[in-house]
């Protein structure tokens, strides 16, 4: 008897439970299928964003792969690729419910798994994928000539995005003014590997301010942005590039699946809190943390509970990062970081990440060939 699997986003998450799904587990069930629904056309590769802003650097084909053609090698009995936008759940009914250009579709599952992810809490900031491809692209490529533009840039935000985004401006533009506003006394939230972050963008020359929270920003009549500190001190700037802050793609989900701040609540098998045959995994869900290695184990663990399920097994507990890895790019060719708690080299750092901010990863991750 077929089985439905229908996976709510493809993106990191999404990607790497529908190819494990269709490569391996339907190896174990013949008649297992596949339905894919994605709001874009393409995977975007994110993490790249912050180079991508950075004019001539990157070409869109690095960071954009279609999605669909990437399983066409599969039966075409064992997929389905829904473009659409999930707008609900029918729990009862086991009915994922999705808009599409075409009209409104329930999709009817036996497992069920949600990969919305997250966007930026700027919507006019290219660092998630936006409601389609060429909105995103669209975001990219404004920023880009924005940056080009502009003399003075103020980036607020001392996360890993933020970090990495002014120490790529400035690794390109050494004539650029770029100011890093850290809403706290330490960049990357007070982590072992600020003091080597903040000394090798020192290096670059980014400026860095400290218990810099901003409280607004508001255009100006003469093209520059007026950013309002908590403190009461007012920047004016040619280009305000703020970082912080994600808001979860959870609008089409019943509260009660929710934690306070919006996130999917789930346990230690990444099933989703309160509901049967349904999981989670990325930006979406409420722990461990986000990130792109921890995704992909929180992927691997959800297949696998899935086949569980299947064979109407006992779950097991979705297994994480076996040590914390914490990386950072300064530019195109230096970095910092930890594994675990000890300090990684800056030589690894740029072979790992820092050269190409793992760019090439964009057409496996899209065709399967990274699983």
């Amino acid at each position: 008897m077929v089985k439905t699997v229908v996976v709510l986003g493809a993106a990191y998450g999404g990607l790497a439970v529908a190819h494990r799904l269709l490569k391996y587990t339907r190896q174990k069930e013949p008649d297992l299928r596949v339905i894919l629904v994605s709001k874009t056309t393409h995977f975007y590769w994110n993490m790249a964003s912050v180079r991508a802003i950075v004019p001539g650097i990157v070409k869109d084909e690095q960071v954009f792969q279609p999605i669909e053609p990437g399983f066409a090698h599969y039966p075409k009995e064992s997929f389905e690729f829904v473009l659409g936008t999930a707008t609900g759940l029918d729990v009862a009914r086991k009915s994922a419910l999705v808009s599409t250009s075409s009209g409104p579709r329930s999709l009817p599952y036996d497992y069920l798994v949600l990969a919305t992810g997250a966007r930026s809490a700027s919507p006019d900031m290219p660092w998630k994928s936006a409601n389609t491809h060429e909105e995103t692209q669209a975001l990219l490529h404004a920023t880009a000539e924005k940056v080009k533009a502009a003399k003075h840039i103020v980036v607020a935000g001392a996360g890993p995005t933020g970090v990495e985004c002014a120490a790529e401006i400035r690794f390109e533009f050494k004539d650029k003014e770029v100011h890093l506003l850290s809403a706290n006394d330490e960049i990357l939230a007070g982590d072992t590997i600020a003091r080597p972050v903040e000394n090798e963008i020192a290096r670059l020359g980014v400026q860095v301010k400290k218990n810099a929270r901003v409280a607004n920003s508001r255009p100006l009549p003469d093209g520059k942005t007026e950013v309002k500190l908590m403190s009461g001190e007012v920047i004016r700037t040619d280009l305000y590039l703020p970082t912080m802050g994600l808001v979860p793609n959870t609008e089409y989900l019943d509260a009660s699946l929710l934690n306070d701040r919006k996130y999917v609540n789930v346990d230690e098998f990444m099933r989703v809190k309160g509901v049967d045959n349904i999981w989670a995994c990325g930006d979406i869900v409420s722990y461990p943390r986000a990130g792109f290695m921890v995704t992909d184990k929180q992927a691997a663990g959800v297949v696998k509970n899935i086949e569980l399920a299947i064979d109407a097994r006992d779950q097991v507990v979705a297994k994480g990062m076996p040590v914390d890895v914490y990386v950072c790019a300064t530019g195109r060719s230096r970095g910092a970081g930890r594994i675990g708690w000890v300090k990684a080299p800056s030589l690894m750092i740029w072979a790992v990440k820092s050269r190409n901010l793992g760019m090439p990863m964009a057409v496996p991750y899209a065709n399967g060939g990274q699983w």
